[in-house]
């Protein structure tokens, strides 16, 4: 079986999964609530898959779909504001065609890169636990196996501790920090903070600052 192929049928396998009752719940809840600027969309109100290129040497994990972005629009990333600054970012380091994110029928192409997240459902709160990343972890599992990467980036601290779970063991855990690297077995891991509202509205994390990680995983695909 070829990556597209494995990859194509891990995200019809990632679409269908029901295994967190308290996701579930709530992804399709706010599926038939909606937020009033969106009531007019159908939602997609699934666990959302990765999406990028089959033949990527980098992947960018985040920490799960938000609400009324990929949950709306059933694309990682997409349809919100903390998209709108990562997608921004990869359109001016190389990695995706274009720099803007809203749907998934918008043209969007990534460029040796694949993007997902530890958890696939929207949580309350923005907020998975514990035993929901676990459940997810097999997921990324498969991901990684199906893809050519050995480059990965973690935006923000869960996805950093999913991501060190996933391929290691490894003690003491490396510790997540904005362009933070470190090695696990075959790979290279980079930190960013996560481009929530929170971290771009407040200047934690600057275009700049996520160019820059970027930039760092080019040199390393160039290297």
């Amino acid at each position: 079986m070829t990556s597209a192929d494995a990859l194509t049928t891990l995200v019809a396998e990632v679409a269908t999964c029901r295994a967190c009752p308290r996701l579930v719940a709530w992804r399709e809840q706010i599926g038939r609530e909606k937020r009033a600027a969106y009531v007019d969309w159908s939602y997609w109100a699934r666990p959302v898959p990765g999406f990028g290129d089959a033949g990527a040497r980098l992947v960018i994990v985040g920490l799960a779909p938000a609400a009324h972005g990929a949950n709306r629009t059933g694309r990682m990333f997409t349809g919100d504001r903390s998209g709108d600054f990562l997608y921004a970012s990869l359109h001016r380091t190389g990695f995706a065609s274009q720099p803007t994110s809203r749907d998934r029928s918008d043209g969007l192409r990534m460029t040796d890169c694949w993007i997902t997240a530890a958890v696939r459902c929207a949580p309350p709160g923005n907020r998975p636990n514990a035993a929901e990343r676990e459940r997810c972890r097999p997921w990324l599992e498969r991901e990684l196996d199906a893809l050519p990467a050995r480059l990965v980036v973690a935006l923000g601290g869960f996805a950093w501790n999913a991501l060190a779970a996933t391929l290691g063991p490894v003690r003491p855990r490396p510790r997540f920090g904005h362009g933070a690297q470190t090695v696990i077995g075959s790979y290279t891991m980079l930190g960013s903070y996560h481009p929530s509202q929170q971290n771009t509205f407040t200047g934690r994390l600057t275009p700049e600052m996520l160019d820059d990680v970027f930039s760092a995983a080019r040199a390393l695909l160039d290297d």
